[in-house]
C-alpha cells in the first residue's frame, strides 16, 4: 500500500529569503506565508499572492491615526478591541490548519469584538469591523478581491475610506450574510455603528492636513 508523506511543518520547509524567489502565479496557504523571510509585506487572497503598496504616505498615515484614535478611546476597558496594520487577518474557511488557510489579509485597521478569535499571530476569523484606507494602485484589489473574502467570512462592517477623493463609504452584512451599501459620505457628515455604541467619527477631523 502506498504511504501518502503528511504535509511538510513549518519547521521542515525552508525559508523563503527574497521575493524574487516567489512564484507568484502558484497557490499559496498561510502555513507558506509563514515561510516568508523578507521585508516586503504581501497578502494571500483566496491561495493567490498580491503585493502591498510600498510605504503608505503620510496622509495615508495621518488618515489612519485620525481613524484609529477615536475608535481605540471608545474602546479603553471594553471587550473590543483595535488593531493596525501590520496585524494578520486569517480568513479559514474548512478548517484553521495552517495548510488549509487561503486568505491572509493586513487591513489597515480593525475591531475584533470576539477573543477566541484573537492568538498570538493576529486573527483568526472576521473581525467585526475592517478598514482599509485606499491608496494609489491598490484600489482594485481593495474594492472587488477584498470585498469578496470580507463578505464571505462575515465581516459584520466594511469602511473604505479614500484620502484623495475625502470619502467614506461603508458596506453592512445583512442577515443573509450579504454586503448592502450605504450612503457616501464626505467632510461635514459623521459615521456611527451600532457596533461601538458611543461611538462617533467626524469626517472633516478625519480628512484634516
Amino acid at each position: 500500500m502506498k504511504t501518502i508523506k503528511p504535509y511538510p511543518t513549518e519547521e521542515e520547509l525552508p525559508a523563503i529569503k527574497t521575493l524574487n524567489e516567489v512564484d507568484f502565479s502558484a497557490s499559496y496557504s498561510y502555513a507558506d506565508y509563514m515561510r516568508f523571510a523578507f521585508d516586503e509585506r504581501l497578502e494571500i487572497i483566496k491561495g493567490h499572492l498580491f503585493k502591498m503598496s510600498p510605504a503608505p504616505s503620510r496622509i495615508h498615515q495621518e488618515v489612519l491615526t485620525n481613524i484609529f484614535g477615536p475608535i481605540y478611546n471608545i474602546l479603553k476597558g471594553k471587550q473590543c478591541h483595535v488593531y493596525t496594520a501590520p496585524f494578520d487577518v486569517r480568513l479559514a474557511k474548512k478548517t484553521q490548519d495552517d495548510q488549509e488557510v487561503f486568505t491572509v489579509v493586513q487591513p489597515d485597521i480593525v475591531v475584533v469584538c470576539d477573543q477566541t478569535k484573537l492568538d498570538k499571530r493576529g486573527c483568526i476569523g472576521a473581525p467585526d469591523i475592517v478598514v482599509e484606507i485606499l491608496s494609489p494602485g491598490n484600489n482594485k484589489k481593495e474594492l472587488i478581491n477584498k470585498y469578496e473574502v470580507y463578505e464571505e467570512a462575515g465581516v459584520k462592517e466594511y469602511w473604505i475610506v479614500s484620502p484623495s477623493d475625502k470619502t467614506f463609504f461603508k458596506y453592512i452584512l445583512d442577515e443573509k450574510g450579504k454586503f448592502q451599501p450605504t450612503k457616501l459620505l464626505t467632510i461635514g457628515e459623521v459615521v456611527t455603528t451600532p457596533i461601538m455604541p458611543g461611538f462617533s467619527l467626524v469626517l472633516e477631523e478625519v480628512f484634516q492636513d
